[in-house]
């Protein structure tokens, strides 16, 4: 798997100028403000791109490329209008990121539109919030999957009808697979995955072409295709925290993993149940959904 601390999609948001003194990023729907040219930007960015369609546990992630003293100013310059009424409520992890979501999922065929109007927010001494926009998207059907570690199953459910059912194989002891509510944050046709640094010699891998993979944690767990352990789906766990689903070298449209990965959007919730592994942390990805509203 791959190591990726704190990664953000690459369709994330960025400003399409240098603010500051920041040269960042192009393509993005936060457009810089000449009055704030002089001042410091807190190099705002999230994880929702104007006119796309989520899954239903998708998580508005918006993070910040400095740090974030005055919280609750953040916060009452950031609001939500959803087409159903539903409710949407902040929660910080640290003070560079803040992520927002409903109480529970959201219903399918939502429009939610976030309106940032952080360009005059002083969100630290000297560095403002820097941005002004509105960003409007979709939710798409309700398409849920629980990941059954301990049956080596995993099983799709989208609008309350069974889906699919295929055998995988999750994390082998020693790398057992995080237990809990996950989101697809990213899906990639295909990834390279290595060995984390220092990883015993008889463990160290460097699959240059995984196909059809989709994050789940920004520790690197990924559902993704796997044609090296096709033996061991639906028998034992020999992975080493990712779930490996049926496919072919290169990938294929028709395999397990090519059926699923067309079937998916970001967004998506992906449960896996029954893993000798620890509870998935809340900000491991776009994992809030294991806190409760209360602790939201």
């Amino acid at each position: 798997m791959r190591l990726m601390p704190q990664r953000v999609a690459v369709t994330a948001l960025a400003l399409t100028t240098a603010v500051g003194g920041l040269a960042l990023g192009a393509g993005s729907a936060f457009a810089a403000q000449p009055a704030a040219a002089a001042r410091q930007s807190a190099g705002p960015y999230d994880n929702v791109e104007t006119g796309s369609t989520y899954g239903v546990g998708m998580i508005v992630s918006l993070n910040f490329r400095k740090a974030v003293q005055n919280k609750t100013a953040v916060d009452k310059a950031i609001s939500f209008t959803t087409s159903d009424g539903s409710k949407v409520k902040a929660h910080w992890f640290g003070s560079y990121r803040v992520d927002f979501r409903p109480e529970h999922f959201w219903k399918p065929g939502t429009k939610v539109t976030v309106h940032y109007r952080l360009t005059n927010v002083q969100v630290s001494p000297g560095v403002y919030g820097g941005v002004d926009s509105d960003q409007t998207f979709t939710i798409g059907r309700d398409q849920r999957t629980t990941v059954d570690a301990a049956k080596h199953t995993m099983t799709t459910v989208r609008s309350g009808k069974k889906l699919s059912s295929y055998p995988i194989t999750a994390g082998k002891p020693g790398y057992d697979s995080w237990n809990g509510v996950m989101v697809i944050s990213e899906k990639d046709p295909h990834v390279e995955m290595k060995s984390a640094p220092g990883a015993p010699k008889n463990e160290q891998y460097d699959v240059k072409d995984v196909p059809h993979a989709m994050l789940l944690t920004y520790s690197g767990t990924y559902v993704h295709g796997n044609y090296w352990a096709v033996g061991s789906m639906g028998k034992t766990n020999v992975s080493h925290g990712c779930i490996g689903v049926q496919d072919v070298e290169h990938g294929s449209n028709g395999s397990n993993a090519g059926k699923f990965f067309r079937a998916s959007l970001v967004g998506d919730p992906v449960t896996v149940v029954n893993s000798k592994g620890a509870k998935v942390a809340p900000d491991n990805g776009l994992s809030g959904w294991n806190l409760s509203w209360s602790r939201w």
